[in-house]
């Protein structure tokens, strides 16, 4: 993977972290967002691991442009940062991250968004939720969002909410009592519906349709 931080000493100790977790290895690192969109587009590492404010290119813009819309063949990107405003959530997530992290994580919950980044999953940081519901709710355009042009099924209604919720396969399996090899089918089925490329176009979607629980109206 490839981590990008403007700051040595951070960008030192993310590699250390991940470094140090089972199956996964930093191949390369950047202190900016130009720096680690070349790097990442030469190197193509399975995921990327981009702070959000960087010089000149942000780490925004970065993840736009290996996994925004129009990529033709999308990094996975997480991106992580210090600062807790609901703009950058809700800008990293449309940019095409599939991961957003505070930087106060910690080593267990960085270690799985990057493997949950890897396998086509997503994971956003737990107390980011509630910001994100907010943010989606501000940002949400005006007029009712675009409808599947075929209805999901109640199974795959109680999936949709689950992925909004950054609940995970296994987790998804637990907490429906079926297997996890039915759940991955469900999400290929829900994604195929709605056209979304990733969990997190899922859960954006039904962030803006008011089906991730209390989003306001």
């Amino acid at each position: 993977m490839v981590v990008a931080d403007d700051q040595e000493i951070v960008r030192t100790g993310l590699t250390m972290i991940l470094d140090a977790q089972p199956g996964i290895e930093v191949v390369g690192q950047a202190a900016d967002g130009r720096e680690a969109v070349a790097l990442a587009r030469r190197l193509r590492p399975d995921v990327c691991l981009f702070d959000i404010r960087m010089p000149g290119t942000d780490g925004i813009e970065a993840t736009r442009l290996l996994a925004g819309p129009g990529v033709e063949d999308p990094l996975a990107v997480v991106v992580i940062t210090v600062f807790d405003l609901d703009e950058y959530v809700y800008a990293a997530l449309r940019a095409g991250a599939r991961g957003f992290l505070l930087k106060d994580a910690g080593a267990d919950l960085l270690a799985q968004a990057v493997r949950a980044a890897a396998a086509g999953d997503a994971l956003i940081a737990p107390g980011v939720t509630r910001r994100l519901l907010d943010a989606f709710a501000r940002n949400r355009p005006a007029g009712p969002p675009e409808q599947p042009a075929e209805a999901l099924t109640d199974r795959e209604e109680q999936i949709l909410r689950a992925v909004a919720r950054g609940r995970t396969n296994d987790e998804i399996a637990r907490e429906t009592y079926i297997a996890v090899s039915t759940v991955k089918t469900h999400i290929a089925g829900i994604m195929a519906k709605l056209g979304a490329r990733n969990r997190v176009e899922v859960a954006m979607w039904a962030y803006e349709t008011g089906r991730a629980g209390n989003t306001p109206r």
